[in-house]
């Protein structure tokens, strides 16, 4: 009964923004607890106290999508839990935030093939200086991206140490 009290006293800002029209606003600083990303659905969904506080559809996956990243270079956009463990404010691409892959069972499957895991995973935006909102298909090495727009939202939702699942 405490849990569901709690859960509803943390949305209660969400819910009166929901009702105001005012949802865009109040939802940049509702902080998500975790994330979860689908790559088959092409979804990564922000949740708090296990309510769905902010879905973002048509994100960008890898070069080569399907499967769990294993090596450096195959382009695979990794599978498992993770963490954000950093952010770039000053990316290459808008905004990003590392994903802390590769976990150590990552780089113990990839030592014992004799190959790098790679690294540099992250939930960005387009690359600065692209002419349009969201380049088609996937053409990330391995990253989550998004648009612009949604990259600023998911910046001011997400903190360092969120957990993030990847689902295939």
């Amino acid at each position: 009964m405490i849990g569901l009290f709690l859960r509803l006293f943390l949305l209660m800002p969400l819910l009166w923004a929901c009702s105001s029209g005012q949802a865009e606003d109040i939802s940049s600083i509702v902080k998500a607890d975790r994330i979860l990303v689908d790559k088959s659905d092409r979804v990564m969904i922000l949740y708090k106290a296990d309510a769905e506080i902010a879905r973002y559809a048509n994100i960008k996956l890898g070069d080569a999508p399907v499967g769990h990243k294993q090596f450096e270079g195959d382009e695979k956009t990794p599978e498992g839990n993770y963490t954000i463990s950093g952010r770039n404010p000053g990316s290459s691409y808008h905004l990003s935030l590392r994903v802390s892959y590769p976990n150590a069972a990552d780089r113990a499957f990839a030592k014992s093939k004799g190959k790098s895991p790679g690294g540099d995973i992250f939930i960005h935006g387009q690359p600065n200086g692209s002419p349009i909102d969201r380049l088609p298909n996937d053409w990330t090495d391995g990253c989550i991206a998004l648009s612009n727009a949604e990259m600023k939202r998911v910046w001011k939702q997400v903190d360092d140490g969120t957990p993030i699942t990847i689902r295939p």
